[in-house]
């Protein structure tokens, strides 16, 4: 078992790769990389192989999304602990030292993630990650840094080591053991949000989900699927309320989850004035999707709730950030 795992999953990424797995071997001595391939048809496998022959390529042969393909990718990698990490990320000298530092320090700290920056604007926190992730009482997720499209200038102001409550799939370092006795991510997910879902597993049995601002990497974001582009905001949408029903206690459900579909319904039509068709019917086709599949939904609830019943609520902001964001004007949080 090597200590150590840096995983990147690729699909037709060559050039993301060109661009930022330099950086990654020349700041992770201390690691072995992989590149997971998600069935890519560009030139990614054979770049790899001439440029980077130390990488060990793990071929998944078909595309199964975020979520498929790190499950299918972990099962054959062993190490103590694994490192998630997009491939449109920029690393930093001995980015990996604090995070392993808290994991190795603290036994109760399942996974952590560290600051993330724009790439585009390095003087600014990034839209995936930010500042460490959280949610509000309703389930939705925001960042320390990064409120909606309100993005902060990084001034120290997170500089911290402290708990969140979800660490972002950009970059996260977990236990190989954590990850797998909670089965990896959802694979009916397929993309978005998956991190948040795990790290709500890791909350319910009480490990801990970290982030140290110790450590700086750059995310280029948007890397495969634009912030705004629909297929992205149905699986937030379809994703977000996959989650809920999953996670919520039974007495928070009954009234969260109508206002929920309520305020989803708000922003569908939020888009339909501000000329975004596209987006307001995948917010229509999301909801589509969680009526015809609350069956095999309440399944999982239902295995969620038997391995713990509740979750910690430490680490979630109780009011609703929608309304603080647009009516009250609040576009920083110290949860």
């Amino acid at each position: 078992m090597t200590r150590l795992a840096i995983v990147i999953l690729n699909y037709n990424g060559e050039k993301l790769l060109r661009q930022f797995l330099p950086s990654v071997v020349l700041h992770s001595p201390e690691a072995s990389i992989y590149v997971a391939d998600n069935g890519s048809t560009d030139g990614s496998i054979l770049w790899l192989r001439l440029h980077f022959p130390q990488v060990s390529i793990l071929e998944l042969g078909n595309n199964y999304g975020f979520c498929g393909g790190y499950n299918r990718a972990l099962r054959q990698i062993s190490a103590e602990y694994y490192v998630l990490l997009n491939s449109d990320v920029e690393v930093t000298s001995l980015w990996l030292q604090p995070l392993m530092s808290i994991l190795d320090s603290n036994p109760t700290v399942a996974a952590v993630q560290p600051k993330i920056l724009s790439f585009r604007n390095k003087n600014h926190f990034e839209y995936a990650g930010a500042g460490g992730g959280f949610l509000d009482s309703m389930g939705y997720p925001f960042c320390r840094g990064r409120v909606f499209d309100h993005v902060e200038e990084d001034q120290g102001q997170y500089n911290d080591e402290r708990a969140i409550f979800w660490a972002t799939g950009a970059c996260m370092m977990i236990r190989s053991g954590k990850f797998h006795q909670h089965g990896g991510f959802d694979e009916d997910l397929f993309a978005h949000m998956e991190e948040i879902d795990l790290c709500w597993k890791l909350n319910r049995s009480h490990d801990l989900v970290f982030y140290s601002g110790q450590s700086t990497v750059y995310h280029l974001g948007a890397g495969t699927l634009d912030y705004h582009h629909p297929q992205k905001t149905y699986l937030n949408f379809r994703n977000g309320l996959s989650l809920i029903f999953k996670h919520l206690d039974t007495g928070e459900l009954i009234y969260k989850l109508p206002l929920r579909l309520m305020l989803d319904w708000m922003a569908a039509v939020l888009f339909l004035f501000q000329g975004q068709g596209q987006n307001f019917k995948s917010v229509v086709l999301a909801h589509v999707h969680f009526v015809t599949h609350w069956k095999s939904l309440k399944v999982k609830r239902n295995l969620v709730r038997k391995a713990n019943r509740t979750y910690p609520r430490k680490n979630i902001h109780p009011g609703l950030i929608v309304f603080d964001y647009y009516l009250r004007n609040k576009k920083t949080f110290q949860v």
